[in-house]
């Protein structure tokens, strides 16, 4: 049986547009071994088929130089005595290449920004994009809407359903990593509670959801009856919240990659970044494009976003957009699934690949 060794260790997004690709190579035959971070080792660890190696990320990427090379030691360690068939390094950075060094494989391979085969291709969905990339298919043999991969192991949901209620979720937080802060990904969190006072005004019952680094936004919703699980769940109890939710809104960051792999549906704001490459590919999702006339949209590169002082494609979306997109999915839901879609404030309907 082949061994494949991929090395990502976040962002949460990319490794799960990642999984995909690792699960057709698992079903291929290969058993997989995945270099990741702490943050994301417990979502790894819902997919048993899944070997996580977890690695000191913060101690590699940021410590000090006694730290980083005590880190890669240990790292070395445990990833120098295997023979692989294939070990992805899923990063442009070729300072990444240290990371595999003692590794013995018959391929090695890393993102390039000069090799089309090895590129993220704009427009793309990042799930078919590493697919293609990870399998080596060439162009015009690349697998194209691969749905996401649910997470087989999940606890039990840690706030209780009642039966015959409408549970939405809000993630207004986020876009935010050990390396950056993307704040232009944004939808500005003001409008999240405008939002969640409207929908409670219809009965919704509203919960929020947040990684510790997220508890600025709680102050936001003093004086309304939300439920705060900001900062108190861990990866797994976040999936399994969303999978007994109806609809979670949010942009373009960790919990919406978190939502495509539950049975919740999506109501996304995208601007900057473009959700063709994004939005989890399956029924029940959509993505509310801000920016509609901008010529700078998309801006983000993959790294950087071009100059902005009043992030204007994210201020075009309103909170009434919203809130009409979030009642056409459950209305959805309760009348049979639609295929995903991205929607423009001008209510432009785009055809997705």
């Amino acid at each position: 049986m082949s061994r494949v060794l991929i090395v990502k260790f976040g962002a949460i997004g990319d490794v799960i547009m990642a999984l995909p690709a690792a699960y057709a190579l698992h079903k291929e035959g290969a058993d997989i071994d995945w270099v990741c971070g702490a943050t994301v080792a417990p979502l790894l660890a819902c997919y048993p088929w899944i070997h996580t190696i977890v690695a000191d990320e913060r101690g590699i990427l940021k410590g000090s130089p006694t730290r980083r090379l005590k880190a890669l030691m240990s790292l070395w360690q445990l990833i120098g005595g295997k023979k692989y068939e294939l070990c992805a390094t899923l990063y442009y950075d070729a300072r990444y290449r240290l990371l595999t060094l003692p590794v013995r494989a018959s391929r090695k391979l890393m993102l390039s920004k000069t090799e089309r085969e090895l590129r993220l291709l704009p427009g793309r969905h990042h799930t078919d994009e590493y697919a293609r990339i990870l399998l080596g298919l060439k162009d015009d043999e690349r697998r194209v809407g691969l749905a996401p991969v649910r997470a087989e192991v999940l606890p039990k949901s840690p706030l209780a359903r009642v039966e015959g209620e409408t549970r939405v979720v809000l993630a207004p937080g986020g876009a935010k990593n050990m390396m950056r802060d993307d704040s232009l990904r944004r939808w500005p969190a003001e409008r999240y509670v405008e939002l969640a006072q409207k929908l409670m005004a219809n009965g919704l019952r509203i919960v929020l959801i947040g990684g510790p680094e997220d508890g600025w936004v709680v102050p936001l919703f003093a004086g309304i009856d939300v439920e705060n699980s900001i900062a108190t769940l861990s990866l797994p109890q976040t999936l399994a919240l969303l999978n007994e939710s109806d609809v979670l809104v949010t942009h373009d960051t960790g919990p919406l990659h978190l939502a495509g792999i539950t049975r919740v549906g999506i109501v996304s704001v995208f601007g900057p970044t473009d959700p063709r490459g994004r939005l989890p590919q399956r029924a029940d999702a959509v993505a509310i494009w801000g920016g509609e006339g901008f010529a700078c949209r998309p801006c983000y590169d993959g790294r950087d976003f071009a100059p902005c002082k009043n992030n204007g494609c994210m201020q075009q979306v309103s909170v009434e957009m919203v809130l009409s997109e979030v009642k056409a999915v459950i209305e959805q839901r309760r009348n049979g699934s639609q295929p995903p879609r991205i929607v423009a404030p001008v209510s432009t309907v785009l055809a997705r690949a």
